[in-house]
């Protein structure tokens, strides 16, 4: 293996042949050239694939060795538009009276549009920021809630070539400002509020603050959402509706390099400032158009098959996650999209205005395919009980039939909460696909694969392991390796690189490359590996368990504990629906555990006295007396980002009375302040009248 790695002269039109799972470098680069074949290309590639490793080059000032930062690329010099595919080769295939986005508001409204009508809008859309000034490679801040409008302007962008970057509707002032700034955006798009919680949200305060400052922006576009009464400062500030109206529902969309920057999607920032993830437009697709249509179920098990006509026709794909989170980028607007499916997205909160909001939604769209997060699914298990009683179980109360496959995504799901997925909502017969990926990536590296072997765990020894991602998908490859990149020995906890990288892969970090190679490549970047900042552990048949950050271990008389591990040996409890451990200082055995634990609705009444003793003793049991809880804190919630995992550090510090990190990055700030005032930390704030929620994806 060289430093770089480069592969030269393919046709944009490779034949399909019958494959194996690829092994050496050629065959996986060869098996993603066909791949990208799903895609329409304006121009075929020149490279498929380019990758110059970091190489040391010195010695720092502090000793640390020096590396040069990483070149990667995927079919350079071919061009394609990603709207175009996502829109307008379905229309012109006769697709367009197809359903592409199935929307429903909180309130209850609802909205259907067909691919055409998708097609219209974009179109329009693209048009307006045009003119408004906007060109290729300018970015576009998008602060939206889930609606169609948000669809719509990050397909504009990508029509023409400016690059768009999505934030959080529930993210503050401060959050929102440090992403325009940090990009360098002309336009923010926003609106006037949302829908959260049963009311209506203002908005548009907030985007005013962040672009109070210094930063480039030149216009303020509104969607009007919920009517409410908004500042308006005139010239710099549009109606999105008026806007729309007076733009042509024509336009022919430019072709970019393979390599042109799609999106900017920043890290949750669970430590230091955010980063902002570049994401560049062919490889970032083909890896996206291939992994959906496997994990989906759009295929029948063949490596290299084409998408089966009946299953697209039939798909009703639900991704609940928030449209800013990197999740649904790939499997809710590109995804789906590429693959030419119809899919629901909802604007609001899973539990208004009942708990079985969720199911309600499944049963009147017929939703197929349902992927959300641990966070949500644990949120159910608190409402119905994680053992629901006959006639209270969801599916006594909503048809859920149509689901044939469920899903999880964020962080690594517990065993318990990935059980009731399957029994409650999939009928006990649902795969389960236990994906792993993370923003970096750009797309799903390791899940179990919906066609393999049997899913009936009762009769079949090689049957899906609860809460295990199991193995890499094809033309990927994970490892998990010690410090000196040596395999972790089986069944301990090791390192989780990707030493197969994929096309779907962050360039750099934007404006910041050596960023992107201190926290990613420096480590064991000279092999080609890539540092997912994972723990994981391989069991004897090969198949991976992901235990959360590595910097999420609590050490324990030299004994690393994970926390994914003691928080589902807490969760696995009936009193307990949610579970955050983090380490805390210890003058004896250097750290000690502490747990935060959301109380079930089969917990009323129980004592402190009896909590902790009862759940000692049960995390005890389950993995060891070593990793009993210190302490033990019941709380409303635990922090989290918007992509449900748990900021375990702010936990430390909460309980310490340390100086809290960073917290824009979190959709549910009033946690931190309930907590505080619970254990008196001096940066309690009062109650918030409306907390941002926390529970979709």
């Amino acid at each position: 293996m060289t430093a770089t790695e480069r592969t030269t002269e393919p046709t944009a039109q490779a034949e399909p042949t019958a494959q194996t799972e690829p092994r050496t470098e050629a065959e996986r680069v060869a098996f993603w050239e066909r791949q990208a074949s799903r895609l329409d290309w304006a121009k075929p590639w020149h490279t498929a694939h380019a990758f110059e490793r970091p190489q040391r080059i010195g010695t720092r000032e502090d000793g640390a060795p020096d590396f040069t930062v990483p070149r990667i690329e995927w079919f350079a010099g071919g061009t394609l538009n990603a709207a175009h595919n996502c829109l307008d080769r379905h229309v012109e295939a006769g697709f367009g009276d197809k359903p592409a986005l199935l929307f429903e508001g909180e309130p209850g409204d609802r909205r259907t549009l067909t691919y055409a009508d998708l097609q219209e809008e974009v179109s329009r859309a693209a048009n307006a920021l045009v003119s408004l000034g906007v060109e290729a490679g300018d970015r576009v801040v998008i602060y939206l809630p889930v609606i169609p409008e948000t669809v719509i302007v990050t397909l504009a962008c990508a029509r023409i070539g400016a690059v768009h970057s999505l934030v959080f509707g529930g993210f503050s002032a401060d959050a929102l400002q440090f992403r325009v700034e940090d990009t360098g955006a002309k336009v923010l798009v926003t609106s006037d509020g949302q829908f959260r919680r049963g009311r209506a949200v203002p908005v548009k305060d907030a985007a005013d603050q962040a672009v109070s400052g210094d930063n480039d922006i030149e216009h303020v576009l509104v969607i009007r959402r919920t009517g409410d009464d908004i500042a308006w400062t005139d010239g710099r500030d549009a109606w999105w509706h008026e806007a729309l109206a007076a733009a042509s529902p024509d336009h022919e969309p430019q072709q970019f390099d393979a390599e042109h920057p799609l999106f900017i999607i920043y890290t949750s920032g669970t430590t230091g400032r955010p980063k902002g993830l570049v994401h560049t437009t062919g490889g970032y697709l083909t890896q996206t158009a291939y992994t959906h249509a496997l994990l989906f179920d759009l295929v029948d098990g063949e490596l290299d098959a084409a998408n089966d006509p009946q299953k697209v026709a039939d798909a009703v794909h639900w991704c609940t996650a928030d449209l800013a989170w990197v999740t649904a980028h790939t499997y809710e607007i590109y995804g789906p999209l590429l693959n030419g499916v119809t899919q629901v997205i909802y604007e609001g909160t899973p539990q208004v205005p009942h708990a079985g909001r969720h199911f309600e939604i499944i049963e009147r769209y017929g939703v197929t395919t349902y992927y959300t997060a641990p966070t949500l699914v644990r949120s159910h298990m608190g409402a119905f009980g994680s053992r629901p009683a006959a006639g209270e179980r969801p599916a006594d109360r909503w048809d859920l039939s149509s689901v044939r496959l469920v899903g999880t995504v964020g962080e690594s799901v517990n065993p318990e909460a990935w059980s009731w997925l399957r029994r409650e909502v999939g009928a006990g017969t649902a795969p389960v696909i236990d994906t792993w990926w993370q923003s970096e990536t750009g797309s799903c590296v390791m899940s179990p694969r919906p066609h393999d072997a049997c899913w009936d765990a009762e009769t079949t020894p090689d049957a899906p392991k609860p809460g295990c991602a199991t193995r890499a998908l094809p033309g990927l490859s994970a490892a998990v390796v010690d410090a000196d990149g040596s395999p972790a020995p089986t069944d301990e906890q090791g390192l989780l690189v990707v030493d197969g990288i994929g096309p779907s892969a962050a360039r750099t970090v934007w404006n910041e490359p050596q960023r992107f190679l201190d926290s990613y490549w420096a480590h064991f970047g000279e092999r080609g590996w890539f540092l997912s900042g994972d723990g994981a552990r391989r069991d004897a048949e090969g198949d991976i368990t992901v235990l959360g950050r590595v910097d999420d271990v609590i050490n324990i008389s030299g004994h690393r504990l994970s926390t994914i591990e003691i928080e589902s040996a807490l969760v696995s409890h009936p009193w307990v629906v949610e579970a955050g451990a983090a380490p805390t200082t210890d003058p004896l055995t250097g750290h000690a555990v502490l747990s935060f634990v959301v109380l079930s609705q089969e917990a009323p009444g129980v004592s402190g006295d009896d909590l902790r003793d009862t759940l000692r003793a049960h995390v005890s049991h389950r993995i060891g007396p070593i990793a009993k809880p210190a302490h033990i804190i019941a709380v409303p919630e635990v922090p989290k980002t918007r992509s449900g995992k748990i900021m375990r550090r702010l936990l430390t510090q909460l309980f310490e009375h340390t100086t809290l990190g960073d917290t824009t990055s979190l959709t549910n700030a009033h946690a931190v302040d309930d907590i505080a005032r619970i254990v008196g930390h001096p940066a309690a704030e009062p109650p918030t009248a409306c907390p941002a929620d926390h529970l979709t994806a």
